[in-house]
């Protein structure tokens, strides 16, 4: 037994690597929970681009020369920083894919209204205005490319949020666009229900057609709101 062991019995260099290794891996571990981890491993991908979100409603509007998009999503319950995260880098997403004259995203909490009647004020959780060539598109702006906006409370369980309105300014709105890895839209679920076929995607698809255009007295309406919305109100 006893030259059986001797056999077996490590080297004492072997015994010093292995300790050597779990060590390493200790202070590894000690130092992502004193340090953390997104400044070990980089930051998570909601941290850089915001977060998931689901489409509502699309209003396209068409006056003269110009085309104005204004988009409605939602998204899980979340941070105020985070969801101006979010509504820009959609804002972006819409811009590259239909090039309009301006684009406004208005970010709704998971639980708060669908109906535009209903989309005003605390309903509102972020708002952003993107405008690539700010000519007197629309004159509030004051030539700005961009404006941000957001409610830094949660929302409540009706969908309203809460706390106070944060503007972010100009150069945080640069360096906030400049991080995004990922320039990505929203779910459509109309596009989902299409795929699925059947009388209820039809039935979807049909019911987006609707929503989807804005145009003549809807769409004058429309753009009346979207100067306003632009301007800072609600």
């Amino acid at each position: 037994m006893k030259a059986l062991l001797r056999i077996f019995r490590p080297s004492r260099k072997l015994v010093l690597i292995v300790a050597g290794v779990v060590l390493l891996g200790g202070v590894s571990g000690g130092a992502a929970l004193y340090i953390g981890k997104d400044r070990i491993l980089g930051p998570s991908a909601t941290m850089t681009n915001g977060m998931a979100c689901t489409d509502v409603s699309l209003v396209t509007i068409k006056k003269q020369d110009h085309v104005w998009i204004r988009k409605y999503i939602k998204t899980e319950p979340t941070d105020g920083m985070t969801r101006v995260k979010t509504a820009l880098r959609v804002a972006k997403a819409v811009y590259e894919a239909q090039k309009p004259d301006l684009v406004q995203v208005v970010v709704l909490d998971a639980n708060g209204p669908t109906l535009r009647s209903d989309i005003r004020g605390r309903a509102i959780g972020a708002d952003v205005v993107y405008i690539p060539n700010p000519d007197p598109v629309v004159e509030s702006l004051d030539g700005k490319t961009y404006t941000a906006r957001y409610y830094d409370g949660a929302a409540a369980a009706n969908g309203l949020f809460f706390g106070e309105r944060v503007d972010l300014p100009d150069d945080e709105i640069t360096t906030l666009n400049a991080s995004f890895k990922d320039v990505s839209d929203c779910v459509d679920p109309i596009a989902v229900a299409s795929t699925e076929g059947g009388e209820g995607g039809a039935k979807a698809k049909g019911k987006g057609k609707e929503e989807k255009s804005a145009e003549g007295e809807g769409g004058e309406k429309a753009e009346g709101e979207a100067a306003h919305a632009a301007s800072g109100g609600h």
